[in-house]
């Protein structure tokens, strides 16, 4: 890719191979000088929550978003990307990782980001412990001289390594990057989420961009207000398309507005964002990243396996107008983000990794098959996988003689959700809307979603379609085993083999040596990142990965996390 930056970086703007360097002033040597960061497109992500692809770049025109179609007319839309989960905080561990949340043992929904509401549910909260070769994706970027920052979402099964993000919080942009530095950029979008179906009034941290980004000096919501309006974008008697497993009443349309009305308000978001980047001089070195963390909020739709649940939107735009306008068809699963984005990166992927790049320098050969599972939601358990090929959809429920519908105390905020239990109640759901409430499910269940988007017919059963039956089982199978999928290990297995006696392991404190005017940092923790700072100065850990020059006199900052445990003490380096 060409972008515009011409100049030469001052050394002291540099950074070394995996090591994040602030700059000349600190008195640490930056050692030697890597390949320019000019060579290095800075990356977007800008993540919707809670989104299907019921937006204009997909077909769906119920509403206009000025913005997404543009970014899908600049740039390339793919029409089969699917999350690895129904619901947030599992996809996103997968995002940050760029492994399998079932062969790590993050399945479930959710295990440390919201302790009070696991515990008030009768759960122990406890962090996922992945193998030790296992770093944040956004470690690695950084320790490539990438400036990354994460605003804000942090519902990974885990808390952040300190090494993970130069900033993160509801003010962290690209903007304090150093001079010259490429940058990683993690934008969330609260808009969309489940919760925003029946919110009442505006938060603060959903509408935050515009006082982040100033759009014309001016916030259009009161945010701090108790009365604050929320965003209203749809007529309150506009025609919505209802889905068949959803009843066609007042009260499930009444949400569908709210839902297209949130789309509107995102793009109009995505807008303040994307008008902050060209601003900045940078809409022309950024490749932009557009995707959901996982299916629709409305109820059959989030937290389950089918299209519904885990098929999302995904538009890449790049600056130098590749692909603009193109349609790609090829699967991509959430466990392709992270090699994707290191190969846009340059970086080769680490071989921990078990997706594959489909775009950029080390891009991979098209998958066969995406998968996706779920687990506990909240305080209720079930096991289902899943496998899908370009049409075919295979689910294997592991509790069959339990229902698909859950009771969620949250989902069931929703009006939409309230009058489906109300409809089931009065026995006046069809045979679409009701089949959520089975009192069992099949073991097995095969979707044509060509022919059935929705996937009301399950077709397991039919003789014509028992060659595709087979093929997707064994595909299955083959990914369990390959990838020693957890979910056989009840939760207290998982839990103790993470933290042994329920108790959170501590890293292990970095120890510092000194010779030939060279700081080395070590760590007795297998699997620990080490960070280290000047004392007195900046706020994030650098990454550290081969020894450093430090001034006579100079103190320094030493810290260990691995992902999991909780952080070592600080180490003072003299």
């Amino acid at each position: 890719m060409t972008v515009r930056r011409t100049r030469a970086l001052p050394i002291c703007a540099t950074l070394v191979a995996a090591l994040f360097l602030a700059g000349c002033e600190t008195g640490i040597d930056p050692g030697p000088t890597p390949e320019p960061a000019v060579t290095r497109p800075n990356i977007l992500w800008l993540v919707a929550e809670d989104l299907s692809p019921i937006i204009p770049p997909y077909g769906d025109t119920t509403v206009e978003t000025p913005n997404l179609s543009r970014l899908a007319t600049e740039g390339i839309r793919y029409t089969n990307a699917f999350s690895v989960s129904g619901v947030c905080a599992p996809s996103r561990f997968t995002l940050a990782t760029g492994v399998y949340t079932t062969s790590a043992g993050a399945h479930h929904m959710r295990t440390q980001y919201n302790a009070a509401h696991l515990e008030a549910v009768g759960l122990t909260p406890y962090e996922v412990v992945p193998p030790p070769r296992v770093r944040m994706m956004s470690e690695v970027l950084r320790a490539h001289g990438y400036y990354a920052t994460n605003n804000e979402k942090t519902d990974h099964q885990f808390a952040p390594t300190v090494t993970a993000w130069d900033a993160s919080g509801p003010t962290a942009t690209w903007r304090d990057r150093p001079p010259g530095a490429p940058f990683f950029a993690v934008m969330n979008f609260v808009i969309t989420h489940e919760g925003q179906v029946w919110a009442g009034r505006v938060s603060c941290r959903t509408v935050r961009y515009y006082r982040l980004f100033g759009a014309a000096g001016e916030d259009p919501f009161d945010c701090a207000g108790s009365d604050a309006p929320f965003p209203d974008h749809v007529p309150e008697d506009a025609a919505v398309p209802v889905p068949p497993y959803l009843p066609d009443t007042e009260v499930v349309r009444r949400d569908l507005r709210r839902v297209y009305s949130n789309i509107v308000e995102l793009d109009r978001q995505i807008g303040i964002v994307l008008d902050a980047l060209e601003s900045d001089g940078l809409l022309d070195e950024t490749i932009i990243v557009f995707y959901a963390d996982h299916g629709g909020p409305l109820p059959r739709q989030k937290r389950l396996l089918y299209d519904s649940g885990i098929r999302v939107p995904l538009i890449v735009r790049f600056p130098d107008g590749r692909g603009a306008g193109t349609v790609r068809e090829r699967l991509v699963s959430f466990v392709d983000f992270a090699p994707t984005t290191f190969s846009l990166a340059g970086i080769a992927p680490p071989d921990y990794l078990e997706g594959t790049a489909f775009l950029g320098k080390h891009e991979g050969a098209p998958r066969d098959y995406v998968f996706a599972a779920a687990d506990r939601l909240d305080a209720q358990y079930d096991m289902i996988r899943a496998v899908r090929d370009r049409r075919y959809k295979y689910l294997r429920n592991f509790r069959p003689d339990q229902g698909y519908y859950l009771p969620v105390a949250y989902r069931e905020q929703m009006g939409a959700m309230r009058e489906l239990l109300r409809l089931r109640d009065a026995g006046r759901l069809d045979t679409a809307q009701a089949q959520w409430f089975r009192s069992s499910k099949p073991e097995e269940e095969l979707f044509d979603t060509w022919n059935d988007p929705h996937e009301t017919e399950n077709v397991a059963g039919r003789p014509e379609f028992q060659a595709q039956l087979v093929e997707l089982r064994g595909a299955l199978d083959e990914w369990m085993r390959e990838t020693d999928d957890k979910g056989a290990l009840t939760e207290a297995e998982l839990l103790e083999s993470f933290w042994p006696g329920r108790v959170q392991p501590a890293t292990a404190t970095p120890v510092a040596t000194r010779r030939d005017g060279l700081v080395t940092l070590t760590s007795a923790a297998e699997g620990a990142s080490i960070g280290y700072r000047p004392s007195g100065g900046e706020s994030a850990w650098r990454v550290y990965v081969s020894p450093f020059e430090v001034d006579p006199g100079r103190e320094v900052e030493a810290i260990a996390h691995r992902i999991g445990f909780a952080p070592s003490p600080t180490a003072t380096v003299r």
